[in-house]
This record gives structure tokens, sequence and C-alpha cells, in this order.
């Protein structure tokens, strides 16, 4: 945390320390790509006898570790820090590579799939929290789009390298870039909003300073005060309240329980959006809506569109507001779902009056650039923006473990959805699902860019716009 040469500038700062946030992301992208590689390449070699349900296992214990790992993040994350969270999680994940590097059996590798799982679920709501408290409001929405470009950027790595070397090697080229990330993790300092947690103010002030210069001093004050605000609030209510009670008051408090059942309806949008039916049924519905096609060629070529547009939305995100962002790309994502479950319905009973395999594969890439430019990063900038700094932990903890079920639900549900509702039925039950949570987070959300956290708690809790609530608050409370 040094400070020297003119060109390291605050905004450098925060570009080094979300590097090392998004590549604790981009390590999500990279497991989920992987099983893809693993798996054939296990089924066409018999140095590791595996059945189909060993192969199930070895695909679908993340979903149960992501779980384990976000019930455990509230702990670690208020006791021990942010920045320590990352650094455990950057350690599992590594962990988890060098178990599949040594890998002779199944159970070793659902061991390691395990360990991988479990970081992936400390860090899943961690990740925006920390780039969300570390960068300024002018330029948070950008800096937390990386968080859906470093998992594309994963995911193109392990396909691309899986046409040519095996999967040892490819583990063996993660597990150095998971080590990349964990030394600029460690170099990277603790959160300001953390230390203000503590009332480790003197800290808070030098690492605010650091990672933001000296002209955001409003942001600052105003943490600190509210912080003061609220503890000395806290300290009359918590020394008389039993557990329950307090959770209970937790959840009736409105910058509470608004931000949380946004964020669900958000995740909810980026679970049924399509992502994870493409890349999970990628055969079956490249081989519906296009017919016979070069998978293996589609699968890349959606990987480099999703990082293109991801990237796009980086600069798109700093200009737009997250409302308009919100209406119009989730709004394409729905009438892709229609539009391509009419085109399957009309191609299934060969009533189309025209057919190519070009109107197949542009509907794909349609339905693909609504999900990179906003299914999937505007939740995340959204809830990395939202929840109030007292409760980050449990909303963000909460918020995951509703996302792991719709997570469950859509990959478990999927091939019954087919025999049952065909490809047509299953992606307009996924367009009144999307349809249905864009109004829902329509409806509930404020305007967040270019706001500070504390102006957006604010708000959320219903406190007039200019009103000096801390400030009135700290001396109600020590004049009694």
């Amino acid at each position: 945390m040094c400070s020297g040469s003119t060109w390291i500038t605050p905004f450098t700062k925060q570009c080094f320390v979300t590097s090392g946030v998004s590549m604790t992301l981009m390590s999500h992208g990279l497991v989920v790509g992987f099983t893809s590689v693993l798996l054939p390449q296990l089924q066409a070699s018999a140095f590791i006898p595996l059945d189909d349900a060993s192969g199930s296992w070895i695909a679908s214990i993340i979903s149960i570790a992501l779980v384990t790992g976000a019930l455990t993040l509230p702990f670690i994350m208020n006791s021990l820090g942010r920045r320590a969270a990352n650094i455990i999680s950057v350690s599992f994940m590594i962990s988890g590579w060098f178990c599949i590097l040594f890998a002779t059996s199944v159970a070793t590798l659902i061991i390691a799939r395990f360990l991988q799982g479990f970081s992936m679920g400390l860090s899943a709501s961690l990740c925006s929290v920390l780039i969300g408290e570390y960068t300024s409001p002018k330029n948070r929405g950008a800096f937390l789009t990386t968080i859906s470009l470093a998992i594309a950027c994963g995911t193109l790595i392990t396909h691309a390298l899986g046409s040519y070397f095996t999967w040892e090697e490819i583990a063996l080229v993660c597990a150095v870039i998971s080590f990349v990330n964990l030394m600029v993790v460690i170099h990277s300092p603790e959160s300001p909003s953390y230390l203000v947690s503590k009332g480790r103010y003197d800290e808070c002030r030098k690492t605010f300073h650091w990672l933001r210069g000296y002209d955001e001093e409003e942001e600052l004050e105003k943490m600190i005060k509210t912080h003061m605000s609220n503890e000395l609030k806290n300290d009359e209510k918590q020394s008389a309240e039993s557990k329950f009670q307090y959770y209970r008051r937790v959840f009736r408090k409105k910058e509470f329980y608004k931000p949380l059942i946004l964020v669900m309806h958000l995740y909810m949008i980026g679970q049924w959006s399509g992502a994870n039916i493409l890349a999970a049924y990628t055969q079956e519905i490249f081989h519906t809506i296009i017919g016979k096609v070069d998978v293996s060629l589609m699968i890349i070529s959606m990987d480099i569109q999703r990082i293109v547009s991801n990237f796009c939305a980086v600069f798109v995100i700093r200009r737009f507001r997250r409302r308009p962002m919100l209406i119009s790309t989730i709004s394409i994502n729905v009438l892709s779902f229609m539009t391509i479950g009419v085109y399957a319905y009309f191609k299934s009973k060969g009533i189309l009056p025209y057919d190519h395999p070009l109107i197949g594969i542009t509907l794909i890439h349609i339905h693909m650039f609504s999900i990179a430019t906003g299914s999937v990063p505007l939740p995340n900038i959204i809830a990395g923006e939202v929840f109030p700094l007292e409760y980050k932990g449990l909303a963000g903890t909460l918020s995951v473990l509703f996302l792991s079920s719709n997570l469950f639900i859509t990959l478990k549900c999927n091939p019954f959805f087919f025999s049952t509702l065909g490809l047509h039925g299953t992606y307009w039950l996924y367009s009144g699902m999307v349809g249905y949570s864009l109004l829902v987070s329509w409806w509930m959300l404020p305007e967040t860019k270019d706001r500070i956290l504390q102006d957006i708690e604010e708000e959320f809790r219903g406190t007039r716009k200019g009103q000096s609530a801390d400030e009135s608050d700290i001396k109600s409370i020590l004049n009694k």
C-alpha cells in the first residue's frame, strides 16, 4: 500500500484491487468450463474409470459445496474481514486444482470439486461487495461489470485449451492463474467499510485515501458518522435482546428486506436468463434450433461473443443508468426466449415458410447478447451497491442461497421440462420467469448510478434526501 510515482493514481489502485477480485471470479468460469473438458477426456481413457453416476457427482457436487461456502461466508467476512475471506477463498481454489493434478480416483476428483465449490460459495457475493466498497461511485458500475467479463474469460480459456491439451495440463494452467490471483489479493488492502464497521476509523481513513485519494471526503465522513450513529443505537438495543429478537428486528428493517427481495429477483433473472441452459444442454438446443452444426465451434464463438459483449458493457454501464439498462436488456432477453420458442415450435411442426441455419444462429447470438450485456452483469452490479454495510454478510448469504436454489432448479429440472414441454415450451416458461422477475425488480430498484453507498441505503430506509439523519441521531442519543 505504498504510494510513490505520479502515474499510480487512485484509479490505477482501484484497477489493481479489482483485478484481484475479478481473477477470483475468473476461477468460477475456469471451474465451470473445466467440466466440459474433464468428463469427455475421462470417458475416452481408462486412467480413471468413470460411469454416468460418477460423472454426475463430479459435475453437481459444486452446487452443494457452494451452499456450504455461502453459509460460512458471514462469519469469515464479519470476523476476519473481506480481504481475509478472499484469501481463504483463493486458497481453497488452489487446493482444489492441486487435488485434480494428482488425482488417481473419482473420489479425489469429487473432493477437489467440493473444495472448488466451497471457494465459489465464499466468493459469490463477497466479490461484488468488495468491488462496491473499493471503488469510486463514478467507476463502480464499470468495475462491477468485470465480474461477468472475468467469468466469461475463464470459461473461454478452458474451452479453448480443451481442444489442444489434456485435463491435467489445463488444471496446471488454472492453478498458476489462481496463484497469481492469490499474490494480488495478499497485496490488496482491507475494505474501508469493514474497517469502519470495527471502529478502526484511522485505518479506514488511511485505506480510503489510498484507494480514492482526497476528492471523496463526503462519502468517507458520512460512512463514519453513520456507523457511529448505528453503534450508539445498537448498544442500547442489543444489551437486552436475544439472537431471535435481533434477527427479527433486522428482517423488519426496510434497508435490509427491500434490497434483499430486489437482489433475489435479480438473481432469478440471472439464473433463468438462459446462460445455464445454453451451457448444460448445448447440443440439444443447437440441434433443435439450427440443425447439424459443429458444436465445438459454436461454443467457442458464443464464448467470444459473450466476452466482447461483456467488454462493451463495461463502457456502456458508465454512460447509462441502471434502470434503463435493466428494462432494455432484459426485455430483449424475454423477447429472445419467446421468439426462439415460436421458431422451434414451427420448425418441429414443419410449417416454417422459410428456414436456414443462419436464422437459428442469429437468434441464439441475440439471446447471448442479452445475457452478456444485462442478465448476468446487472445482478452482480446492483448486488454490490444496494446491501447495507451493517448486514452485508447476512444479506449476501441469503441471496446466494436463493441463487444456488435457482441454479439447482434450472439445471436439474430441464430434462423434465424438455420431455414434457419441449424446447419451445421450456423457453416460454423461462420467458415467464424472467418477465415476472423483471417487473418486480423494476418496481423495487432505485437508480444507483454514481451514488455513494450510504445514499442508496438511506433511500431504502426512507430517509428524505438531504436530511442529515446521522448527525441528528448522534446528537439526540448523546443528549439522553
